[in-house]
């Protein structure tokens, strides 16, 4: 299936793009507070999120408190470091996502799920407003069966929420911590580089039932 000219089928491993064994080159160091983008990060957890154009994503995480380090990427697909045209071409099964590095002291889990959720229209499919393809699709890549669990619990609660002011099913995936790959250097904090520039992402003004406490 085709919409504008983009595949909004997910490819097999076998129609994939063969991608290369060596990382892209990117950024060291986040643009905004200069801490590294790469971990480790000892005492800090760690969630990769897809909502639409990762631009405007990593910003929304980047302003909360209680996060630290915010990085753009690929994930959920099967391309080994693919670069940001092949993933647009919609031939590498990956999702444009975000990796939040957070103090659970600080800001917990949930509600950055919660954040999540009202940040975009998670009901949309391949596609984020004017944004289509595959790249666009809205995930949540959960590091333990505890927070996989968790999301889930919020999805099921805010669903009916949507569906009650005439959005359909919510079409979130939420699966297991998959490799990211980082993005090249330009996209790392781009809205922060270019305060005017592209931010595709709009929610739906619907508040997502979740308590916004830190954990304990």
């Amino acid at each position: 299936m085709q919409l504008f000219g983009k595949p909004l089928d997910l490819p097999t491993a076998d129609e994939a793009l063969p991608g290369r064994p060596d990382p892209l080159l990117t950024a060291d160091r986040h643009a905004v507070n200069g801490a590294p983008l790469k971990g480790p990060w000892p005492g800090r957890k760690s969630v990769v999120f897809a909502l639409g154009c990762f631009w405007g994503a990593e910003r929304m995480f980047w302003k909360m408190d209680g996060v630290e380090v915010t990085a753009v990427g690929y994930v959920g697909g099967h391309t080994p470091n693919p670069t940001y045209r092949e993933v647009c071409s919609g031939r590498t099964g990956h999702t444009e996502g975000v990796l939040v590095v957070y103090d659970p002291a600080k800001v917990s889990f949930e509600t950055l799920v919660k954040t999540f959720f009202e940040g975009h229209d998670p009901t949309q499919g391949m596609r984020q407003g004017n944004d289509v393809g595959t790249q666009y699709r809205s995930a949540i890549f959960a590091e333990t069966e505890e927070e996989r669990q968790a999301a889930e619990a919020i999805k099921a609660a805010f669903e009916p929420k949507l569906k009650a002011k005439g959005y359909g099913p919510i079409t979130t995936t939420i699966e297991p911590a998959a490799p990211f790959y980082y993005a090249e250097a330009e996209h790392q904090q781009y809205l922060h580089k270019v305060p005017n520039g592209y931010c595709g992402l709009g929610g739906t003004g619907v508040s997502c039932p979740v308590g916004t406490g830190a954990t304990a």
